[in-house]
């Protein structure tokens, strides 16, 4: 069993603690607590306005419907991601195509197909100073080729 004095110490480190977190300057008790529910509700309301900021994105994402890629320089190649909303037939074969004329090796891709197009792919470099943007045009634009050539089918 604890005594008194350790759990009457215990308490004040954690109001201490509480203290520090909240950025409280009070010393009393019940000060450190009033603040640390101001706090809280600061933090809810911070919540609140990035919830509707994700949310404004996600719907300017879905009206325009744009494909989107993103390429990391990786130490002997890159990490490519693509997303779009649409996927066509041939479209993962259009961007390995895209891969293969780039000098990249894919080593590793997860891909998704089933609502929309998602790609992963971890690519080798076999050409020297291949630019990370060059690699996100190509990419971009076997998509806008696959889209194309889908549609005059």
């Amino acid at each position: 069993m604890m005594s008194r004095e350790h759990k009457k110490t215990r308490l004040h480190d954690k109001l201490q603690l509480l203290r520090s977190v909240t950025n409280s300057h009070a010393l009393s008790s019940s000060s450190i607590i009033v603040d640390a529910s101001k706090y809280i509700k600061e933090l809810k309301q911070k919540v609140q306005i990035l919830n509707q900021e994700i949310e404004c994105v996600r719907n300017m994402a879905e009206e325009t419907s744009l494909p989107v890629v993103n390429v990391e320089t990786l130490e002997k190649g890159f990490l490519i991601n693509v997303y779009s909303e649409r996927s066509s037939q041939g479209l993962l074969v259009s961007v390995l195509e895209a891969f293969e004329e780039l000098g990249l090796n894919a080593i590793e891709a997860r891909v998704s197909c089933t609502d929309a197009f998602q790609l992963e792919a971890v690519g080798e470099n076999l050409v020297a100073n291949l630019d990370p943007q060059v690699v996100k045009q190509a990419v971009l634009q076997a998509i806008k080729d696959c889209s194309e050539n889908g549609e005059q089918d």
